[in-house]
């Protein structure tokens, strides 16, 4: 294939055409190789690239090299969850008692494992600050830092931090930037152009895109990085996605550019409508002229995402009886299907970290977070207006 192609020809074409089985049957698109280990030439000698299915998969190949693609790297690793791939790439960097610095807005889930396993098993030190400041950021570097963790936006609040300021303090410290790419995915933008080290992606969400398979990805230049994160995966944890959801991932991905448009499209719409909403105390979308940071989402990313998440002037009871009144958007955790769904993080994606911890990172009992997916916008904002007109 071409070296290069637009995103949206490398999102239908890119990796369909890395198997030697394939070039013998011809097919259109990337079979299902779930064979678990395969013939060798001789003791010792490979015969077509491929030994056992943890070091290596034709159907998995095919994916990560559309993942390195689209995501601007020059290698791309699959595993069987997001989890597993923000486990991997952070251990990948750091030693135990090292000192992390994390983004303080960063998805729930991902401070759990921070803490649970970084923390008190392996003594690493995990500071949380406000990184929409990279001065805030400079100023917690310590000797011992190891990595700096980001999302961007966050979830589900949708906060920025700026890559590009980040990524020179990270270099003027020789401290790697890893970014969680989820909430924008590779068509909104790109950390690793913006001078990140790796990025991480839960493939279960957008780039999968129909509620089906779970995995997550890493993308790097850096082939050191790659090396060692390839190492953990195939020699530690043997967490490699399957064959099966590296299909699904493949399949889905070829519509991620026309996904995210009409993502993007309904998720303007809604924001729009609930911000002139008296019922709504604050809304966040990066999409507004409100959103405080919204000159740096316009510098930094092609578009704002299908992702709005808002507050409501309304006890927690209240808000929970608005979101059990909606039709349309489906109560359920995760996101990044064509689906609308509708979260209440207090009691779902959130409630596994503590009150306490909860309000620290701004989560109120009133928050509604909305990943808005592609059906007609009408059809969704009256679903909105009417589940507001009854509370």
């Amino acid at each position: 294939m071409t070296e290069t192609f637009e995103f949206a020809t490398e999102a239908v074409h890119r990796g369909e055409t890395t198997s030697e089985q394939q070039y013998l049957s011809a097919d259109v698109v990337s079979p299902i190789h779930l064979a678990t280990h395969h013939e060798m030439e001789a003791p010792g000698e490979l015969k077509n690239g491929y030994k056992y299915s943890r070091f290596g998969n034709p159907t998995r190949d095919a994916l990560e090299s559309r993942l390195a693609h689209l995501t601007g790297g020059s290698e791309a690793i699959a595993f069987n969850s997001g989890t597993a791939a923000i486990t991997t790439a952070a251990l990948a960097l750091c030693d135990p008692g090292d000192h992390f610095i994390a983004f303080d807005g960063v998805y729930g889930g991902t401070r759990l494992l921070l803490e649970d396993l970084f923390r008190d098993v392996l003594d690493v030190e995990v500071e949380y600050v406000d990184a929409r400041s990279p001065e805030t950021v400079e100023e917690h570097v310590r000797e011992d830092t190891a990595l700096f963790w980001m999302e961007s936006p966050t979830n589900p609040l949708l906060k920025l931090c700026d890559i590009a300021e980040l990524a020179g303090v990270a270099d003027a410290h020789e401290v790697p930037l890893c970014v969680d790419n989820t909430f924008a995915t590779p068509y909104l933008q790109q950390p690793l152009e913006l001078g990140a080290d790796v990025v991480v992606h839960s493939t279960t969400k957008y780039l999968n895109g129909h509620s089906d398979s779970t995995g997550g990805a890493v993308a790097t230049n850096d082939p050191a990085i790659a090396e060692r994160v390839s190492t953990l995966q195939e020699y530690v944890f043997g967490n490699a996605l399957s064959p099966f959801d590296a299909y699904l991932v493949l399949r889905g991905m070829k519509t991620l550019p026309l996904r995210m448009e009409q993502h993007e499209a309904n998720a303007q719409a809604i924001a729009g409508f609930l911000a002139d909403h008296s019922k709504v105390e604050e809304v966040h979308y990066p999409g507004l002229e409100s959103h405080p940071q919204h000159d740096l989402a316009g510098q930094q990313m092609d578009g704002f995402g299908g992702i709005v998440s808002f507050e409501l002037e309304a006890s927690e009871a209240e808000t929970r009886a608005f979101i059990e009144e909606l039709e349309v958007f489906t109560v359920a955790v995760s996101l990044g299907g064509v689906e609308s769904l509708v979260d209440h993080p207090w009691t779902m994606s959130a409630s596994f970290i503590s009150p306490e911890e909860r309000r620290a990172a701004g989560v109120s009992d009133s928050l509604v977070r909305m990943p808005v997916g592609i059906e007609d916008k009408t059809d969704l904002i009256q679903d909105v207006e009417q589940s507001l007109s009854r509370m």
